[in-house]
Formats: structure tokens, sequence, C-alpha cells
């Protein structure tokens, strides 16, 4: 009996995530700005393949190398030094496109670090055809570290919101569901946290510390569960007097039994429909930080630091404009998320 309905509640589970699919799939707005979403963030989980100062392929005296994973010293193709090869150098390129030899380069010939030497005029320099977006104030690509400043952005909010989840749902499900003196205690918790001055701590932190992205994801990480922790809060709460829990615990069924398969499952509305818009708000708090210079390390690729530079130099639109769109298309695909999830998610639909 206990199987069948445990099949049951499985059926009804996947049921009603269908249904949720598509009533998502018919918010047109949130469907397709999941699938750019999407998209552009699996092509830059391959920026290396896409930009990059090094070939994907060469082929050298019949043979093939490929320098995108290994590194090969310029000996291996007739230079003189065996340091790593500079494959943008003149002299290398001539022997590697010579003799029947090919060099098979990605899209964007290069890395957010590289510097481009062969400028003319100052830097930073106007949008080219070796540099589709211009280069920033010391020569870098602005492609390629708006490239790679997406792909990091994005892990960075993700990793930020996933931790900040975890810790929010767990505070919030032992206060809801205890109440009492464990309820009172962590609140009084939470106002005195919650009235840190978060970014002077950030201030400290970075002064005596060498500045980190694993350094300011676990300071972030410290302040960004107490919001959500409200919500879980609540719905413990509400859930904790149904008659369904009020029965499981005169069966003698454990209260993290009780938390995990009863009452989580019910309150994990407001987590689902808030994880876009918490993740908007953990990367604008890094391109913040980046921008006011307490963020990642300088070389760091960084969407703040490219805001700096445009805002250093008024005059190189390319930097500030750029930018301006990466960030903020980010940020409006993930709204249109988060409003579709809101819509799918809203009882008053289902």
């Amino acid at each position: 009996m206990t199987v069948a309905i445990e099949k049951q509640k499985k059926v009804e589970s996947i049921s009603l995530a269908r249904r949720r699919w598509r009533r998502f799939c018919r918010n047109r707005r949130g469907f397709y700005s999941l699938i750019i979403f999407g998209f552009v963030f699996i092509l830059s989980l391959f920026a290396e393949c896409l930009s990059n100062d090094v070939p994907l392929m060469v082929i050298y005296e019949g043979k093939s190398y490929f320098p995108i994973f290994v590194e090969y010293p310029e000996t291996t193709f007739g230079g003189d030094f065996e340091t790593e090869t500079d494959y943008l150098d003149p002299y290398i390129k001539n022997i590697l496109t010579s003799d029947g030899n090919k060099v098979y380069f990605p899209f964007n010939k290069h890395s957010f670090q590289s510097i481009n030497f062969n400028i003319d005029g100052p830097v930073p320099s106007p949008p080219t055809k070796e540099n589709l977006l211009g280069t920033d104030d010391r020569g870098r690509d602005v492609f390629a570290r708006l490239l790679y400043g997406f792909r990091l952005s994005v892990l960075f909010g993700l990793t930020l919101t996933a931790v900040g989840t975890l810790v929010g749902i767990l505070a919030g499900a032992i206060q809801g569901y205890f109440g009492g003196k464990t309820d009172l205690f962590f609140q009084r918790f939470i106002e005195i946290w919650g009235s840190m001055p978060e970014l002077y701590l950030l201030i400290i932190f970075a002064s005596i510390f060498q500045p980190s992205v694993l350094l300011l994801l676990i300071l972030l990480s410290l302040f960004s569960w107490m919001g959500l922790s409200d919500y879980v809060r609540a719905e413990f709460l509400k859930g904790r007097n149904m008659e369904y829990v009020k029965a499981a615990k005169a069966l003698g069924v454990s209260n993290i039994t009780i938390m995990y398969r009863h009452l989580l499952p019910n309150g994990m509305t407001p987590v689902i429909t808030f994880l876009p818009f918490r993740m908007s708000a953990s990367i604008l708090a890094l391109t913040s930080l980046d921008f006011l210079g307490l963020g990642v390390p300088p070389s760091t690729p960084s969407l703040g630091e490219l805001l700096a530079q445009g805002k250093a130099n008024i005059d190189a639109w390319w930097l500030s404009l750029s930018t301006f769109f990466v960030l903020v298309g980010t940020l409006v695909l993930l709204i249109f998320i988060g409003e579709a999830l809101r819509e799918t998610f809203d009882p008053r639909k289902n």
C-alpha cells in the first residue's frame, strides 16, 4: 500500500512539473530569454576556443599539434628559444604558414590578457578588423575581456546564488518548523547580523587580504542568505500546523523527514521564483565592487573593471557602450526569466 502511494505521488509530481513547464513555455518572453541566455552562457564556457591568442591546431611538418591544450616551446616549430611559443610573432607566423604548414586560430585571435603591440596610435584604440570592439587602456582586446568577464560574472552569480539559497533554506526551515525560542533567537541574530555594514567589511578585508574571487564569494555569502530565509520561514510556519504534518508526527516520522519530504516541496515556490532575481543581484554586486576597485584582482577580466576604464576614458565610447549592452542585456534576460517563473508558480493560475 505504501509503495502504491509513493508511486502515485511521483506520477502526480511529474504531471505537475509538466504542466508548469508548458505554462512557462507559453510565456514567450521568458521562454526565449531562457534560450538566449543559455545559448550565450554555453558559448562563454568555451571562451578559450572562441577567443584566444594560441591556435586551436597547428600542422607542422606533417604532425598535428594542439596548442590550446598543450604548451609547446618555440623550438618545436623551428624557433630559437625554449620559452612558450608566441604564435602572433611575425617570425613564428611565417614559419607556420609556409612550406605546407597550417595554423588554425579561434574566431578572435586575442585572449583576455594578451596585449596588441601592433596598434597604430594611442590606447585605448577604437574598433578595427583586428580588434572588433577596440582595446582598453592597456592594449587588451575588449571583445575577449567581455567574453571572459561575462563567463566569470555568470559563474560567480550562480555560485553565490546557490550558496545563499542553501543557507537561506536551512536557516528558514529551522526557524519556521521549530518556532518558539529557536525562531526568536534566529530573528534576533539576523537583526544584528543584517545591521553590520557590509561595504565597510569588504573594504577592511580587501585591505588585509589579497583580492580574489574566492574571498569575495565568501564575504558576500555571509549576507546573501538572509533575504531568502524570511520567505522559507513563513512557508514552514504556515505548514507546520497542517493536518498531514501532525499526522506524520503522530506516526513517529522524524523531524528531518517531515521538513525534507513534506514541508520543503511546498515551500520551494518562493525559492524558485526568486532565483533569477537573486542571480541578477549577485552579478550586479560583483560588477559594482569591481567598478569601485574592491572586487577581483586587476588582471582578472571583469565587466566592472571595463566600466571603470570607460569612466576614466570618456572619449573611448566603445568601452562603456559595449560593457553597458552586455551587462544590461544579461540583467534584462534574467528579469524576464524570473517574471515567467513567478507566473508559472503562481498558485492562482494552477
